[in-house]
């Protein structure tokens, strides 16, 4: 259904964009008269959310936003590392000048982005651009995998990741590493050498293992 389709996008995005605040009660009532739809509708959405991680279920006690936890987010770091360096070494693998290309195209627009932010003094006009632009690259860089399980499970850990962090990305403290990080993986990707492009993804991600970059 088209409409149950468009509440779950626009639902899943808020979620992870800090539409809702963590450990927030999400009320179904409230999401039924903002998107006009039958109390049906809104519990199958949250349940679909539910079985991605992005709300926790509880009988008698509805749904909520999943608290920040540094130990869910260093698992989470874990879990990006693996996926995502060996989906990229796959990627390597069979891509080819197809995917070193569409590789390019959206490092280059991520990193017109970070550097925007970077000279901005106030960027957070740019925060949902961001957002986006990150994500294209990093599912990019996993696209000619071959695998669609891996995909779709570096999908799911990768939006349970933005959400725990949906706080702390709004400050792009770390922008000046991030624009030197991304170009690394992309140069380290087109050599073809895989062993050093994962080390460049965990280098990317190693500093949320210590699970204290989740802001106030």
């Amino acid at each position: 259904m088209n409409e149950e389709v468009d509440i779950y996008q626009d639902l899943k995005k808020r979620l992870i964009s800090n539409g809702f605040e963590h450990g927030a009660k999400v009320r179904a009532e409230e999401l039924r008269k903002k998107y006009g739809c039958s109390a049906s509708t809104v519990r199958e959405v949250l349940f679909r959310l539910a079985a991605v991680g992005l709300v926790d279920f509880q009988e008698q006690k509805g749904f909520r936003v999943p608290k920040r936890s540094p130990e869910k987010l260093i698992e989470l770091t874990h879990l990006r590392v693996l996926l995502e360096g060996e989906g990229t070494a796959m990627s390597i693998r069979n891509g080819g000048v197809d995917w070193e290309a569409r590789l390019t195209a959206a490092h280059h627009k991520l990193s017109h982005i970070e550097k925007r932010i970077h000279a901005a003094d106030d960027p957070g006009g740019l925060v949902e651009i961001w957002f986006a632009s990150e994500k294209e690259f990093h599912q990019t860089l996993i696209s000619a995998c071959g695998s669609e399980t891996l995909k779709q499970m570096h999908g799911r850990i990768y939006s349970q990741f933005r959400q725990q962090l949906m706080v702390a990305d709004r400050k792009f403290e770390f922008i000046s590493a991030n624009i030197r990080h991304h170009a690394d993986i992309l140069d380290a990707a087109l050599s073809g050498d895989e062993q050093l492009t994962k080390t460049k993804i965990h280098d990317h991600l190693k500093r949320h293992l210590t699970g204290k970059t989740m802001g106030d």
